[in-house]
Order: structure tokens, then C-alpha cells, then sequence
């Protein structure tokens, strides 16, 4: 008797609640449908399900190999699919998470499309500013930006990620243009307050001075240094930064994820852009797994489409 007879037969009738259900759905009697079950819990050596004459209830060991079954029955299903003459056909739940912002802007619009090309996945977004533990609380997936801390998580870097200084054309007339870093000391910057995230402040690239030693982050001829620039506005949230930049109230460092789109179209003007800092990286990351289910590799590379375009970051990309 087939193993995997055996294991589909206990997902049957398990989710059925009954061995008539289950054979009935088979198109086999329910001895039949008996006899597989008897026969896997024997191999097993542990009842997985209480039968009596009204009911079947899972064991406690049955509902946890009842959860291992399902997952490996599907992405066995989902093996099949990915070579078959059919074409690539994922199913399956899909639970993905995002930083708030980004997620709102680069992520949300795009999972509906992800369903319209993959119409047997369902998908749940988190967007959440905190670090998901994705194994602890059963994430397939995170986008996250940024440089990434050393973890057992596997990632895929989607696009470069770049921190440009931008303002308004109308503050520049007004303030003038600053030409060296050492300069926003003389602007209004819009700054992330003090219990936010970044706490190295403003990073930029400037040549190194003679006689220095190359730094961890520098390269050849030069340093990235970090400022921590003033100004009469600070707010602990990102979105409300950038607001107050495109209404004019002061100089913001932002990523190019949330400002190309206006810089693009002429709302913002990028400053300082030759003392730029190297970019950082978008990323998919997800939990070690010796078979990635075919569903978030079909995510991945969706993203990575989608990302590796300049027009989607310009907002002129049709999704």
C-alpha cells in the first residue's frame, strides 16, 4: 500500500470528520478507506484518530501530523504543478508582512495582481514597523528594507535602496541650495525625534582626508560619515516628514522608495546627491526551508519583476 495512499486517505478523513465522507469522495467503500487508516498507524506506531460509532476526533498527535500532512501534501501538489505541461499553477494560503510604509505603497497595491495571476492563492499582508519573528508566528515571507542583521533567515535582494536629501523647488528659491553636508546646519531639516528608529543620524559619502585610515564603510579616496542636523520640526513618524517636505517646511532624508515618484515629476529637488551614501537593499526574506513552497517563490520573483523597473518606482509602471 502506498504511503502517500495512506496519508491522503488520514487528511480525508480527518477533514471529512467521517470514513463514509471520506470514501464516498474517493469513490471506494469505507473498508477500504479503514484499512489505509489501520495500516498508517501501524507504520506510525501511534493512534492519530478516536473512532466511534457517531464520530472521528483527532488525537493530539493526530492534529499536529495532520498539519505536517497538509503542508506536504500541497507543496508536493505544488511540485507537480511547477512541471507539468499545465504550466506553473501555485495554491495555498500565503502570509506575507511589510514595514508599514513601504508596504502601503510598493506591497498592498501589488498582492490583488498577485492573486489575479494566481487565482488558487489566498494571501494575508501584516504590515507591521517591528521585526516579525516570520517562523515563530508563521510568516512565508517578509519585504524588508535596509541592511539586514546576520539571522538564520534566507533573503533575496529585490532592488537598491538609496537615501537622497530632497526639498521642495520653492523652500531651495527661498533658502538657497546647500552645497557641502556641513551645510544643512544653515537649513531647516526635517528629522526623525529622538525615540525613532534612526539613530545614527544622516549618512553621506565624502572624500577622506589625508592621512586617514579607510574606514569600514568607506571606499578608495573616501569615508561615509554620519550627521545628526537640527531644524524646528521633528516627528517620530516618516509619512509626516515627508508631508511637511512637499508643503515646504524644510529639508527631509528620505529613501527612493518614497520620494522618486515626486522627485520624478519635479515636486521635490534631490540635494547633495554626489555626497549620496551607497545604498542599502529591498529584500525578501524568508525562513530556511529545504523546499521553498512554489506560491512565495512565484511572490519573489513577482516583486523582484516588479521592483527591477525603474518606471515602478516613478509611478508610471502598470501593474
Amino acid at each position: 500500500m502506498s504511503k502517500l495512499k495512506q496519508l491522503e486517505s488520514f487528511v480525508s478523513i480527518a477533514t471529512r470528520g467521517s470514513l463514509t465522507a471520506a470514501a464516498n469522495a474517493e469513490g471506494v467503500a469505507p473498508a477500504i478507506m479503514g484499512r489505509r487508516l489501520d495500516a498508517l498507524e501501524e507504520r506510525l506506531g501511534v493512534k492519530l484518530l478516536m473512532r466511534t460509532t457517531r464520530r472521528i476526533t483527532l488525537t493530539h498527535e493526530g492534529s499536529a501530523f495532520l498539519e505536517d500532512c497538509q503542508r506536504l501534501l500541497a507543496d508536493l501538489a505544488n511540485a507537480e504543478a511547477s512541471v507539468s505541461a499545465g504550466g506553473v499553477k501555485a495554491s495555498g494560503h500565503l502570509r506575507i508582512t511589510s514595514p508599514a510604509g513601504f508596504g502601503r505603497r510598493h506591497v498592498a497595491p501589488l498582492a490583488p495582481r498577485f492573486r489575479e495571476l494566481h487565482s488558487e492563492v489566498t494571501l494575508s499582508l501584516n504590515l507591521s514597523d517591528r521585526v516579525v519573528d516570520l517562523a515563530g508566528e508563521g510568516f512565508d515571507c517578509a519585504v524588508r528594507v535596509g541592511d539586514l542583521p546576520d539571522s538564520s533567515l534566507v533573503s533575496v535582494r529585490l532592488a537598491d535602496n538609496r537615501r537622497l536629501c530632497v526639498a521642495t523647488p520653492e523652500y531651495l528659491r527661498r533658502h538657497g541650495t546647500p552645497q557641502h553636508p556641513s551645510d544643512l546646519a544653515r537649513f531647516d531639516c526635517l528629522t526623525l525625534s529622538s525615540d525613532a528608529s534612526q539613530t545614527r543620524g544622516w549618512a553621506f559619502r565624502v572624500p577622506r582626508e589625508p592621512g586617514q585610515s579607510k574606514g569600514r564603510e568607506g571606499v578608495d579616496g573616501q569615508e561615509v560619515i554620519h550627521l545628526k542636523p537640527g531644524g524646528p520640526l521633528d516627528c517620530s513618524d516618516g509619512q509626516v516628514l515627508h508631508d511637511w517636505c512637499l508643503a515646504g517646511y524644510g529639508i527631509a532624508w528620505r529613501s527612493t522608495w518614497e520620494v522618486e515618484a515626486e522627485v520624478a515629476s519635479g515636486q521635490l529637488v534631490a540635494v547633495l546627491e554626489e555626497f549620496a551614501a551607497p545604498p542599502n537593499g529591498i529584500y525578501a526574506v524568508f525562513p530556511q526551508r529545504k523546499h521553498l513552497p512554489l506560491r512565495v517563490r512565484l511572490w519573489i520573483d513577482f516583486l523582484k519583476h516588479h521592483y527591477g523597473q525603474a518606471e515602478f518606482w516613478r509611478g508610471r509602471a502598470s501593474l
